[in-house]
């Protein structure tokens, strides 16, 4: 694990929302370099190289974090928090992924420095185009640091 580039974290408790946005990102050949952690909990220790991933290199920071808000053990503001406080991991794009249409979430991801908040579509396709167009301008479009 130490030595392997990941390019998308995506944080996600949901089996199912897991299921599609790893199905939509192959099917545009984004998913390769892809980790999924099922909490908050988990999140922080890849990013911050703790717990079961303490020998992976904290340098290998991944392109972009697919972060869902309403999680057990740690809720994804609180990742976002983590994230974009420490000079490490602050320049890390983080893209909220959510079902959560309310204002004050919306409005605390933006004031954490959330990069861009997505609220989920119902249906598959719409699923699959809004990730995948996530996926290309994360990891193809956008000029990282």
């Amino acid at each position: 694990m130490s030595d392997y580039q990941v390019e998308i974290l995506l944080v996600e408790d949901n089996p199912h929302d897991a299921e599609m946005t790893v199905r939509a990102l192959k099917k545009v050949n984004l998913a390769n370099k892809l980790i999924h952690v099922r909490d908050g909990a988990e999140a922080l220790d890849f990013i911050f190289a703790k717990g079961a991933y303490i020998d992976r290199h904290i340098e290998n920071k991944p392109k972009v974090i697919l972060l869902d808000i309403k999680m057990p053990k740690v809720d994804g503001i609180e990742v976002l928090r983590q994230i974009k406080s420490n000079e490490t991991t602050k320049t890390i794009p983080v893209v909220i992924m959510t079902s959560s249409k309310e204002e004050q979430d919306v409005i605390t991801s933006y004031d954490l420095g959330v990069n861009s908040y997505v609220v989920k579509p119902v249906d598959f396709e719409g699923f699959a185009k809004a990730v995948s167009e996530l996926g290309f301008y994360w990891l193809i479009t956008n000029q990282a640091i």
